[in-house]
């Protein structure tokens, strides 16, 4: 395409219905380039469940430097039935995560028009925020150990670890999108979701650290909620929150949260980022084995992903007009439910792609 600006792009699509997901996600991205003057080039990897059932390998240090020239990576999902679970979580997605200092777990949770929310007299007006989790610190990290296992004595331990820079780089990226959201017409406010009152070392170090920090946002409106009254008050009053920022294990789970009060798995997606380097979008949901093949498997989320990606490139046009096209198949399907949307996973990636070129 003449006069376009190009994206290489590396592709996993994993296991399970990933590859189906991945495969919609490319249509739109596609359209989306088609609509706004974007070439895509994708560059698939096969890792996941099958190769390390046929090599015993989850992911080489050598696929890491591999990845490591590509801006974005584009993952559909991991997961397979006859691989013990943990393994291939840890061996690519947390392995990933590390070496790749992916640094920020970035959720939004959207209510679109037409799905169905769990809350009762919430609307998609009163549903539109960030989560911002901390995504390589915690307890995530391994630091601890096991003693005297199998006995009545064992002792395990798993410690919390963060230290200073990587509080203020979470912290910074924050206050930056909370930013950049006021300027886009949204509330422009940043809450600090921890647990202070327990965690008086390292819930004190993210408390100092954000209020330090907030001085120079004067026009960023700041809170802070423990992680406990946080998850009432998401459900209670979501329409409170624009941008919240999280250590790793508390943003573990209000994100699962989230993603039930916009409508569920099939259409929450999340992106690994490291802001100077390489970044990783994926649908939530998972791998779903069980619909593989059949076609039946909501697309949306992996659709959505492709345009949070977009949207990390700067191509904020391309991904608002996906989300245009995502809001009008939301209007549509009978359910995000596999095999109850009243289409196809094809049908739905054709109908948000021809509404984007058409639309």
């Amino acid at each position: 395409m003449n006069g376009s600006k190009h994206y290489n792009i590396a592709v996993i699509p994993g296991d399970g219905t990933g590859p189906e997901v991945i495969e919609e996600g490319k249509k739109v991205l596609i359209a989306a380039g088609k609509k706004h003057n974007l070439s895509f080039e994708f560059t698939e990897f096969d890792f996941g469940g099958e190769r390390y059932l046929r090599t015993g390998e989850t992911l080489p240090d050598s696929a890491i430097e591999e990845l490591r020239k590509f801006k974005a990576i584009y993952l559909g999902a991991i997961g397979h039935p006859d691989v013990q679970p943990g393994i291939l979580e840890v061996g690519i997605l947390l392995k990933l995560r590390f070496a790749l200092d992916q640094y920020i777990n970035l959720r939004p949770v959207k209510l679109y028009p037409g799905v169905d929310c769990p809350l009762k007299n919430k609307g998609p007006e009163d549903i539109d925020f960030v989560v911002v989790r901390e995504n390589t610190g915690g307890l995530y990290t391994g630091h601890g150990g096991i003693t005297r296992k199998g006995s009545p004595y064992e002792v395990a331990t798993q410690v919390m670890v963060y230290d200073r820079q990587m509080v203020d780089r979470c912290l910074k990226y924050a206050f930056e999108l909370a930013k950049t959201r006021k300027e886009e017409g949204k509330p422009g406010k940043l809450t600090l979701v921890n647990k202070t009152n327990v965690l008086i070392y390292v819930g004190d170090l993210w408390y100092r650290a954000f209020m330090e920090m907030a001085c120079d946002y004067p026009d960023i409106e700041t809170d802070y909620n423990h992680i406990d009254a946080a998850c009432m008050w998401t459900v209670k009053n979501p329409e409170w929150y624009d941008v919240m920022v999280v250590p790793n294990m508390f943003g573990d789970i209000i994100t699962d949260l989230g993603a039930i009060i916009q409508g569920g798995m099939g259409i929450a997606a999340g992106g690994n980022i490291n802001p100077g380097g390489t970044s990783m979008f994926e649908p939530i949901g998972g791998s779903a084995p069980k619909y593989t093949g059949k076609n039946v498997i909501n697309p949306l989320a992996a659709i959505e992903a492709g345009r949070m990606m977009l949207n990390h490139l700067g191509e904020k046009e391309a991904a608002k007009s996906i989300e245009k096209a995502v809001a009008y198949a939301c209007t549509k399907l009978k359910s995000l439910s596999a095999g109850k949307m009243g289409y196809t996973t094809t049908e739905v990636g054709d109908m948000i792609a021809e509404h984007i070129i058409n639309g």
